[in-house]
Order: C-alpha cells, then structure tokens, then sequence
C-alpha cells in the first residue's frame, strides 16, 4: 500500500489491487507463452548475499581489484526493480542476514529472450541469478547477471518496504495482520527474522547446557488419557479407534516422574503444552516449555542449576548479562476481535543476570505486597481479603488459589504504582503453600508449607519448580483434595492418576525438577512485549470481515 493508496476509499484500494492481481496473471500466462516454468523444481545455490558482501569487504574499493571472472550465484527474492531501455537494475534479498544485493541486467549480457522475460518479473518474484562481482559508478556493490532464472512468480503483492525522501512506505506493521499472516512478516520484517534465529538459539543452548549435565532428553505423550502436572483446564479430543476421551497435555511432568521410577536419573523434555484458557500478552493456549527431573536432588540444587543455566542463556543470546527489557502496561482491548492495543505505558529495565539471584519467600513477598501474614489466616479471612481486592468468585476458591490470586493481583498494583515491577531483577521465590502445590514434597521444616520456587525477571515468571512429593500415601491425600475443589466449582484441579500413584507405590527416589516456560523467557531475552511476537503462528479469534 503506498502513500497514495492510504488516503484512498476501501473501494479504491480493492480495485487497485485487483488491477494488480490481473496483470500479474497476465504476466504469468505470457511467461508460459514464451516457455518458462515460472514454478520450476530446483536452482543450484553456491553463495549468499552475505558472502558476496564478504567478497567485497575484502577487497580495495577499486573496481581494479575486483575478479571480474568469479562466478556467484545466488537466490532470493527481488525487492526493487527499475528497467531502463536496454538495462535494468534490481534488488535482490535473501535470509542470510536479511541483505540485498544490487543486480545489473543487461540485455546484450543475458541475451534478447532472457530479457524479455526479466522485464515480466515484480517485485516480490523469486530468482536465481550467476554473476561477476563489480562496483558501479557510484561505488554501489553489485552483480553483473550472466544468467537468471524465474524461480517463483508472485501474483499477490509484497508489501514491500521503501523509503523515499525521509518517508517510509508499505510498512507491515499492523499487528493482527502480521501474527496472521506470519510469512509475510518474516519475509518482510527481518526483526521478526531475527526473534526467531534469537528463540532457535535459546532452545539449543538450554539442550546444550542440559546434555553436558548428561540429562537424557526423551519423548513423552502429547495426548493423554489423564492430564496432570499442573493446574489448568484442559482441551479434550477422542481417540476414535479406542472409543476413549484424551486430552492434550497441560505439563510433561507426571510423565517424566515415571521415567524417574524406571531408573532415568536425569532427564528433560522440550516441547508443547496446552492449557484451555485465556489469552494475553504472557499466556497463549499453546506454548513451549522445557521440563526437567534429577533424582537424589532437592529444590535448593535445581535452584542453583537453573540460575546458572539462565544465566548461561542469557549470554548467549544476547551476548551480554545486562537484559533491556521494555515492560508495557496496555489499555482494556477496544474491540474483542482485535488483539491488544499499543501499550499506554512503558517501564524500561536492566537486567543483571550476573548477580546472584535475588531469594525470597512466598509469604516474605505477599507481606511485602499485602501489609498482611498470611500464612496465619484462615480461609474464611483469605476470601474476604480477596473480595476487599475485587478477586473475583473466592467463595469457591480453595487457600491456594486465593493466595495465588493475591499474588498476581497486588504485582499489578504495585507496577501501576511504582513505574516498575516488583521483581525486576532475576529472584527467586520459595517456600508456597501446601494447597497451591499438590505435587510437591512438604517443606521439611513447616508441613504447611512445600519446597517450592518460582523465577522471575522483569515481572514475568519464567520458571515453577519443587522438590518432588515422592511419597504414594501422601501424594493421594494431595489428589483427594483436590478432588473436593473440583466437586466444589473450581474446574482448574489435579484429577487422580491412579496409574501415577501406582509408580510412586514401585519407588521414586528424592528428586527435583522444574518448568521453564520457552516463550515468555524468549520474550525478555528478545526485549518483547507480547507472547504473540516470539510464538510463529500464535491462537487468534476467527478474522472478522
């Protein structure tokens, strides 16, 4: 859309592209006139943008210097065209650093047919081309094409970006369109390119640092006939063959315990979780997390791994320990087809991954958030401290819940008053109460607390771990209570697992694991402000026309 274009009506718009979509498919039939395959099998690529760029570093900036004879050849996509009488230039852009490259066509070179097909090319078409390196006369690096060819015709437009005279025009930013239309954005936006490369980055160094530790990664089932592992209302399917009920998996954990049982000391598991709830800027129904188990480890030992392990990521993917992250408060959505509205304010944070992390207790920062002990209320006084903060419906939440509530409620008081998170740098949160944790082992000093922790950073939770209840007696009593929460009203509980509870029964030695949530540590480490922008094709409500 150019400049011009946004100031027309809809139906203005609507019948330029359509003008725009018939002459490409004309130029697409005159192409196959003339014998080309604008869709053929295979082009031989020897190079790329970015090492023909290299070339040219290492060369003088005379063109005298320049092998006039070395053949490159390279594929991409063009992006600019301008065809002159006899000659032509274009831009072509490939992903080997999202550079371009400027391409010199001459018809006395690449002959008269071959000509006659390139000026049938749009911007948007994907070529391969062979070429000699050399610089024009205003110094500008470029190929001098011996040969090319069509390798995909584009027949809907690009919304390629341009600038011209300080302006910038046919910029895909719209956030909907791009999260819905994410091969657009990656083709177009090569800072989304480069929050993925980022997100791949991550993932190998967590695999990398693990594997050193000699965990063994495994496999475990995304469809389960019994979810657990966490607290979350789950999505249900039916395996038709076996006239059974599944659901897809909410965590990985009961099944990586299992594994425990069997022998397996040390394992993790990287891979999709899905949690049949809300949508925002830090949840997403499906998302990415890397679990991991260790036997004869306590949570003071996961700990330490898991900070060190951060710490490692946080190196190596930003390539400093010092984080920016831009913290964005938004504004109520406008509209419920739309996904959120730009940020009404911004709390920009440093980072220090460096430091030890700071370590505090679940009810040590409740205080702090609250002014009120907590730990020595009943549940009675819990639900009226939480009608007091607007929680909604705690006459049917358990002690847990609500104090979670709390919890998630008063962070979001205290940014909106203090400009900044609560837990801006990496802290570490232990010791949660005993019904908020049905998984977990008691603490060994206070039963009505578990040896539990969770790390933040920037006010986002980026991990959930315990020190594993490996005790079959004490682990059905957790399940039987959650059983009378679900009986009451609260669907997000922990059904029973019979067949869990039998592995328990053989013998789990004392173990600890945790839960680090890919996206939303994806997120800071890419300085991000929605899940939706480090997730490739995010869960959107159904496009309205």
């Amino acid at each position: 859309m150019t400049e011009h274009s946004k100031n027309s009506s809809p139906a203005e718009r609507e019948e330029n592209l359509n003008q725009i979509l018939r002459a490409r498919r004309d130029k697409l039939e005159r192409l196959r006139e003339l014998g080309v395959n604008p869709y053929p099998y295979r082009f031989e690529v020897k190079d790329s943008i970015a090492s023909v760029r290299e070339y040219f570093d290492e060369k003088s900036k005379t063109a005298d210097e320049l092998n006039h004879s070395q053949e490159f050849s390279i594929a991409g996509r063009i992006v600019t065209i301008r065809v002159m009488g006899k000659a032509a230039f274009c831009h072509l852009r490939d992903l080997s650093g999202h550079k371009q490259l400027q391409l010199y066509i001459k018809k006395d070179i690449v002959g008269e047919k071959s000509y006659e097909i390139f000026k049938l090319l749009d911007i948007g078409d994907i070529i391969g081309v062979v070429g000699t390196a050399f610089r024009t006369k205003t110094g500008e690096e470029t190929l001098r094409v011996l040969s090319f060819e069509l390798l995909c015709k584009n027949i809907y437009p690009l919304p390629i970006v341009k600038e011209r005279e300080g302006h910038v025009f046919d910029e895909f930013t719209d956030k909907e369109a791009r999260y819905r239309q994410r091969y657009v954005d990656v083709a177009v936006n090569w800072k989304t390119y480069e929050v993925f490369k980022k997100r791949a980055l991550l993932i190998s160094t967590l695999r990398h640092f693990l594997d050193k530790k000699e965990f063994l990664e495994v496999e475990t089932p995304v469809l389960q006939p019994l979810y657990g592992g966490a607290l979350a209302k789950p999505f249900t399917t039916k395996y038709h063959v076996l006239d059974r009920t599944f659901f897809l998996r909410i965590a990985d954990e009961l099944y990586l315990k299992r594994l425990l049982v069997g022998g397996i000391e040390k394992v993790y598991e990287i891979g999709k979780d899905f949690r049949n709830e809300g949508i925002d800027r830090f949840h997403n129904p499906e998302f990415t997390m890397l679990e991991l188990y260790q036997a004869y480890a306590d949570y003071n030992d996961t700990m330490n791994l898991t900070e060190k392990m951060l710490r490692k990521c946080a190196l190596k993917v930003t390539g400093n320990y010092k984080v920016i992250f831009n913290l964005k408060e938004t504004i109520p959505l406008p509209k419920p087809s739309r996904v959120p509205s730009e940020p009404s304010t911004v709390f920009t944070i440093e980072i220090d991954f460096e430091k030890a992390f700071e370590r505090i207790t679940f009810f040590e920062l409740l205080h702090e958030l609250t002014g009120e002990e907590l730990l020595e209320k009943s549940l009675e006084e819990l639900r009226e401290i939480a009608r007091k903060r607007n929680i909604e419906n705690p006459e049917i939440m358990g002690e847990g819940k609500i104090l979670d509530e709390l919890m998630k409620t008063e962070m979001k008081t205290y940014l909106k008053q203090h400009n900044s998170p609560k837990l801006a740098q990496p802290t570490i949160v232990y010791d949660y109460p005993l019904s908020l944790s049905p998984l977990a082992k008691k603490h060994r000093d206070d039963p009505r607390l578990v040896e539990r922790f969770q790390i933040f950073a920037g006010g986002l939770e980026l991990c959930n771990g315990f020190s594993e209840l490996n005790d079959p007696i004490d682990q059905r009593e957790r399940f039987e209570a959650q059983r009378q929460l679900r009986d009451a009203g609260d669907e997000e509980t922990q059904p029973i697992d019979e067949d869990f509870l039998h592995a328990l029964e053989i013998g789990m030695p004392p173990a600890s694991g945790v839960g680090i949530g890919i996206d939303r540590l994806t997120m800071l480490l890419t300085n991000q402000a929605s899940i939706r922008e480090v997730i490739l094709f995010p869960a959107l409500r159904t496009e309205q026309y």
